[in-house]
């Protein structure tokens, strides 16, 4: 196996030039540069990662942080994402657990014990003093779907209000009056947003807002399907239903085709993520498009240039969002 010494001769320079090189130090003349680089391709020579790490007080490793399942498919659509934007920038993923349960736990001393260099966080909200220690401690992080800014943190999310409010007033085009909204947990801005969308949506189709169409679930398959049981036993049934995720929609759906009753046929529902079981979905879910892949190749772009570059401003990105028509939504059953 070569060493950076063979590199050093077969290139003709020092072996400081070699690691300069390396370690993209800019006091290289191109020329040599040059030579360095086919010298290590000639040879097959790996650099030292951990050498390379002192040299630059870098790991090379960035950490996830999910606390969402790994069997959601929003997860799997997001890690591809961070994972194709890996592949060619030296960095490898880290997944970091946690015990946010332990009162004694340092989420901080953690990823010092892993040595990341940087952090991507999902499925944790301002509210976890863990996560308010992370942004204090400066290591760069980018939080997906939580509005968490500092010194050295950003996040990205998407156009969650206007996503809601494209859904409802889509279903308003159809002839429904009688809109209901499967919204997630409050309190997080995400799914504030949503509700907010909702409500802006009735708005401008001349709505009233009531609590009777509204539920709380957790966007999972069975908070979906326990909250449209709550909506079909109202005495003034929704005839359109919108959902603050596809998973709490594919619930809803299976509750209504439960009761009897189908989908679009007596009642329309549109979804949020556009996963790609939406898609695949029979009946196709008609579903607010997050573009998920792009939010997590995006999330550690971003990140490796706040680890690169001290001086980079972190950043806030609002993803845009639009409305994909599927086979759950048709004009209201008059009857």
């Amino acid at each position: 196996m070569a060493s950076i010494h063979d590199v050093a001769k077969e290139a003709g320079v020092s072996v400081a030039t070699v690691s300069k090189v390396i370690n993209d130090y800019p006091d290289v003349s191109e020329k040599t540069r040059k030579k360095v680089n086919i010298a290590i391709e000639l040879l097959k020579y790996q650099p030292n990662v951990v050498a390379r790490g002192l040299v630059k007080r870098r790991s090379w490793t960035v950490g996830v942080l999910l606390t969402v399942p790994f069997t959601n498919p929003f997860v799997s659509e997001l890690l591809e994402g961070i994972k194709t934007a890996l592949e060619n920038s030296g960095y490898d993923l880290v997944r970091l657990s946690t015990r946010f349960d332990d009162p004694t736990y340092s989420f901080i001393k953690h990823c010092r014990s892993r040595n990341v260099d940087g952090v991507v966080v999902f499925g944790e909200g301002r509210e976890n003093a863990s996560i308010q220690e992370l942004v204090d401690a400066e290591i760069p992080t980018m939080f997906v779907d939580t509005d968490m800014l500092g010194k050295r943190a950003g996040y990205i999310t998407t156009d969650n209000a206007n996503g809601i409010s494209m859904s409802v007033k889509h279903l308003h085009e159809l002839g429904h009056h009688k809109i209901a909204y499967i919204s997630g947990t409050l309190g997080p801005a995400v799914a504030n947003l949503r509700l907010e969308g909702y409500r802006e949506g009735l708005r401008e189709c001349g709505i009233p807002y009531s609590t009777v169409y509204l539920e709380i679930c957790d966007y999972s398959f069975d908070g979906g399907s326990k909250a449209a049981r709550r909506l079909l036993a109202l005495q003034d049934q929704p005839t359109g239903i919108v959902c603050a995720s596809d998973m709490s929609a594919f619930g809803a759906i299976h509750e209504i085709e439960k009761h009897g009753l189908r989908v679009p046929e007596d009642i329309s529902v549109v979804g949020f993520d556009n996963t790609y079981y939406a898609e695949v979905f029979k009946p196709g879910l008609t579903t607010v498009n997050q573009n998920i892949y792009s939010i997590g190749i995006k999330s550690i772009e971003y990140l490796i240039a706040m680890i690169e570059n001290p001086a980079y401003s972190p950043p806030v990105v609002t993803e845009p969002s639009n409305l994909v028509i599927r086979q759950t939504t048709a004009p209201v059953n008059e009857s």
